[in-house]
């Protein structure tokens, strides 16, 4: 229904306005791994950064009511701890990232998930730290795999593609002005973070400078496998929903390992 909504309601100017501000960005620096692509974006980080905060806060609200936010004290401290820790080398990527509000929650919950909004808003649900029994390095792991997404601006991108392929015209209207554009803006950045999955290129871009971020902050990148190990051997052999669009367990083996060999020296140097 929005789509049919979008071509018959979507006129030549407004195509011809969504053209212009069309703007082709590289959202980070390549870093050791190597990560260089350019990204086509239709609106603007601070909107994008602004609908993932309200999305955030009625997230935490949602907890709260339910019992489930930050219930073990423990375990809240060592996540952000460990986050604290992965944050600080963002300046590699993005020389602004490390003065981000950079929050981290511990959701109750059995599922095996975690993420990471655009501006830095992150959640890992207890069931995936639990039912894997993570170490610090594989938590590591998870978490600068989530904050490669954000400094990669991957929701801006996918938001950016929802708009050039007619998924939400009232998103579209962010670059008039008109329009109920905060709710929905709101709704597609829920949409692309929660239930579209990521492609296998932001994967791979989120792996690589994952496992970088983890090194420089002192926690063996090599987790990165054994993280993966793990996650298969839930899900009979295949990822769950969180990594459901990378590549084959034994590509996605193979692309990490070489990563965090390349990446070993700084691992090496961070803890000396």
């Amino acid at each position: 229904m929005i789509r049919a909504i979008s071509r018959t309601l979507l006129p030549a100017a407004l195509a011809a306005t969504i053209t212009v501000a069309c703007q082709t960005v590289q959202t980070t620096q390549a870093g050791a791994v190597g990560v260089q692509r350019s990204q086509l974006m239709m609106v603007s980080a601070q909107e994008v950064e602004q609908a993932s905060n309200k999305q955030y806060q009625q997230m935490l609200d949602e907890a709260r009511r339910k019992n489930a936010l930050n219930r073990d004290a423990a375990t809240v401290q060592r996540v952000r701890r460990i986050v604290s820790r992965l944050t600080t080398p963002t300046a590699v990527f993005r020389p602004d990232a490390p003065a981000w509000n950079w929050e981290v929650n511990v959701f109750t919950s059995n599922e095996l998930n975690a993420w990471c909004m655009a501006g830095g808003k992150m959640a890992i649900y207890t069931g995936l730290i639990d039912r894997l029994k993570l170490t610090d390095d594989e938590i590591a792991a998870v978490m600068g795999h989530e904050i490669a997404h954000a400094l990669r601006e991957h929701a801006r991108e996918r938001v950016s593609k929802a708009m050039a392929t007619g998924i939400g015209v009232s998103v579209a209207g962010a670059l008039l002005g008109v329009g109920q554009v905060g709710q929905d803006l709101m709704s597609t950045v829920a949409r692309v973070t929660f239930e579209l999955p990521n492609s296998r290129e932001h994967e791979m871009e989120a792996d690589r400078m994952g496992v970088e971020l983890a090194a420089r902050a002192g926690y063996d990148p090599r987790a990165a496998v054994t993280l993966w190990d793990k996650m298969a051997s839930q899900s009979a052999g295949a990822p769950p929903q969180w990594l459901s669009t990378h590549p084959s367990h034994a590509n996605r083996q193979r692309d990490l390992a070489e990563y965090a060999a390349r990446v070993m020296p700084l691992y090496q140097g961070a803890r000396r």
